[in-house]
């Protein structure tokens, strides 16, 4: 629930039962603005369409509610790819950014601002942020020498690096020595970690906000660089105009500059409605940015921060993380054009776990189609429809002529909306749906319940025909009215063939106010048809998305395989293999040990939820690792060499868990994962044949 006074939640509305007007309460909901590199892939659009099932929800439930989007315009990266398409820069983005809008827009996501950082009120106010920053002493001129990688706008120190490549991206990285300016984070780094200990519900998920405090706030932040000189596609630094503000504070700045925020005190008056956002939905790879150097700047600025920023999963392949060098993307547009908008909206919405990474393919969308909307709704639906028609003439009737199983049914529907309500209060948007769908299994049981074919056989039981049919009705837009802020478009399909609008919140309460008499659709319209899993893969192999290399990539491809040539490797393992010898790895047999000793180590099955790098360490990650309900440990293992932090999440892993909480590297580790290693040094994580869930124990 939400703890802030100024959140009335849906909730309050509908549990109190009582009907009244109610001032609409603001809020301010924020997707972070896509990268303008490319064409965004499904992974990319499941955060605007996440993003706007929230917003329409909470505008349903009485809120005022102002939701941004847009896209992120400057860097490096975008710079060269401009000058491999031989356009300038601004040509480049006004192409790219046009293509996440025309994206954005075909999943009907009602944003209600769609901000550039091209923009010349958001440039102009990002100079005056970083000259207010440099005027009272929190920004500083130095030098910068270190590793920089391109495509992530990032630097890194080299014990940061995996194989010397870059530990986010694995591409290469290149030496960069550079006079730039720097903010200095750890002013701040005592008044944020306050902060985050007040208010809990800052960073969600909790998994997230370990990370986050464990891995940076405690090991003590660095004074981050602001500033760059080898490039020039940026905001220039007014008064040093060789220098261009670094991409993040230019990007994160946008989530005030977009309301009007002045630094001169001129605020449009949008700010000072809207600010603090409600809720910054980002994804999980850059809670970074958004929970340590986003807060500390506001609070530089004399700003409150957000109430809540919410890191949210990945969409997964099942090969792994979508990229364009896999060849395993997949794109919103090509999703409509063979399942709707509204059956992609579905499945991003419905597969993905609140904490954990979901996975997405075309034959578990084919499924999900089949199983979930053609059969559970679609038939819903359609079968009422034409129950109606054949044996009333499409006019449905409430008789009133009553069961006891009626009162079940009502029960399941009336309950649905304090159900939804308390998911979407803490952001479950799939469970949120999961229990919209439980109410139409329920009305789906409820037809084999009554049967009304059989009591259309019967001249005494038409009225009690009338009910069960109006009870369908009555039923089928309730649950149509809660689906909409997730299938807006199925909602509106629903409502008009049912002859009726969908509910207000405060009407939600109330069983019976389809109005009796109304005559539903004669030609009753199938929502979601049945698809063959083969027919569809024909079709995705159609348009299979072949990505033309530029030059440039092909140069860059042809460096990498070189150096991960099959006679490259032969020469590193030689090498491995002689220091192996050099090291004497003889093995040494340990003391014997009782069985009574041995069985006071926990050995237990985890489930990885989260990984993050130990920060200057060329060795360690930390996990985030669940062994089952509410039981979370972070441990810190020296496996960085073999598997970076991206592998991890989602493994199944062997740990021991009553260790004694130790600190490696300032990081507490609340126990140990077993892995095997060999004579070369390499590491394999011990895991079961069968996968069992987290929270089994080894015995």
């Amino acid at each position: 629930m939400p703890q802030n006074s100024a959140d009335i939640s849906f909730v309050s509305v509908v549990l109190s039962r009582r009907v009244f007007e109610m001032a609409k309460k603001p809020y301010y909901i924020t997707t972070a603005i896509a990268y303008a590199s490319g064409k965004p892939h499904i992974g990319n659009t499941y955060e605007i369409v996440l993003a706007d099932s929230i917003a329409r929800y909470k505008r349903f439930a009485g809120y005022d509610v102002r939701f941004m989007t847009g896209t992120d315009e400057h860097g490096q990266k975008i710079e060269n790819k401009a000058f491999e398409n031989m356009q300038t820069p601004k040509e480049f983005v006004d192409e790219t950014s046009g293509e996440i809008k025309r994206i954005w827009d075909l999943m009907n996501t009602s944003y209600d601002k769609f901000i550039r950082t091209t923009d010349d009120y958001h440039e102009k106010q990002v100079q005056k942020i970083f000259k207010k920053l440099y005027d009272q002493g929190d920004i500083y001129k130095g030098h910068y020498v270190g590793k920089y990688c391109t495509p992530c706008e990032s630097f890194f120190t080299d014990g940061q690096l995996i194989d010397g490549k870059c530990p986010d991206c694995g591409r290469p990285v290149q030496e960069a020595k550079e006079e730039a300016y720097f903010f200095k984070m750890s002013k701040y780094q005592d008044k944020l970690m306050k902060h985050i200990e007040q208010h809990p519900e800052f960073i969600q998920p909790e998994s997230r906000r370990n990370e986050m405090v464990n891995n940076f706030l405690k090991p003590g932040l660095q004074d981050l660089c602001v500033s760059r000189t080898s490039f020039k596609w940026g905001i220039p630094v007014d008064f040093d105009p060789k220098h261009v503000v670094y991409v993040w504070v230019d990007a994160l700045s946008n989530y005030i500059t977009g309301l009007g925020y002045d630094v001169d005190g001129k605020s449009d008056e949008k700010f000072y409605k809207y600010w603090p956002a409600d809720l910054h939905l980002i994804g999980k790879d850059i809670l970074r940015f958004h929970t340590i150097y986003w807060p500390i700047m506001l609070m530089a600025l004399g700003l409150p921060l957000p109430k809540q920023v919410f890191g949210h999963p990945w969409l997964l392949q099942s090969d792994g993380k979508m990229s364009k060098s896999k060849g395993n993307v997949m794109y919103a547009d090509d999703m409509v054009n063979i399942f709707g908008v509204d059956a992609v909206r579905f499945f991003v919405l419905h597969e993905m776990p609140f904490e954990n990474d979901g996975v997405i393919s075309w034959e578990l969308m084919v499924e999900r189609l089949n199983s979930e909307l053609a059969n559970t709704l679609g038939n819903l639906v359609n079968r009422t429809i034409s129950m109606s028609n054949k044996y009333f003439g499409g006019i449905v009737t409430n008789t009133n002529v009553t069961e006891p199983v009626d009162e079940d049914l009502k029960k399941v529907v009336m309950d649905c909306r304090y159900k939804v309500a308390e998911c979407m209060d803490k952001l479950k948007v799939a469970d949120a749906i999961t229990e919209i769908f439980a109410l139409f299994k329920r009305c789906n049981k409820y037809i084999d319940e009554t049967m009304p074919w059989a009591l259309a056989k019967e001249e005494d039981k038409k009225d009690r025909l009338n009910t069960v049919l109006y009870n369908l009705v009555e039923s089928i837009v309730i649950g149509a009215t809660l689906l909409e802020p997730y299938m807006p478009e199925t909602t509106e399909k629903i409502m008009a063939q049912l002859n009726t609008e969908k509910r207000k919140v405060t009407e939600l309460g109330k069983f019976g106010l389809y109005k009796s008499g109304t005559k539903v659709t004669e030609q009753p319209e199938i929502l979601f048809a049945r698809l063959d899993v083969k027919e569809v893969m024909a079709k995705v192999a159609e348009f299979a998305p072949v990505e033309k290399e530029s030059m440039y990539e092909q140069a860059k491809k042809q460096k990498e395989e070189k150096e991960n040539s099959a006679e490259t490797k032969k020469i590193k393992i030689a090498e491995a293999k002689v220091q192996a010898l050099k090291a004497n790895p003889d093995v040494v047999d340990k003391q014997e040990i009782s069985i009574e000793e041995f069985q006071k180590m926990q050995l237990m099955i985890g489930e990885i939820v989260s990984c993050e790098e130990v920060p200057n360490s060329r060795k360690l990650l930390c996990s985030q690792v669940s062994f089952g309900k509410n039981n979370v440990k972070q441990i810190v293992s020296g496996i960085k060499g073999t598997y970076s932090a991206e592998d991890m999440v989602g493994k199944k892993v062997v740990a021991i868990v009553n260790l004694k909480p130790c600190k490696l590297a300032g990081v507490v580790s609340e126990g140990m994962l077993l892995c095997a290693e060999d004579p070369e040094g390499n590491l394999s994580l011990l895991t079961t044949e069968k996968d069992f869930p987290g929270g089994c124990f080894i015995s």
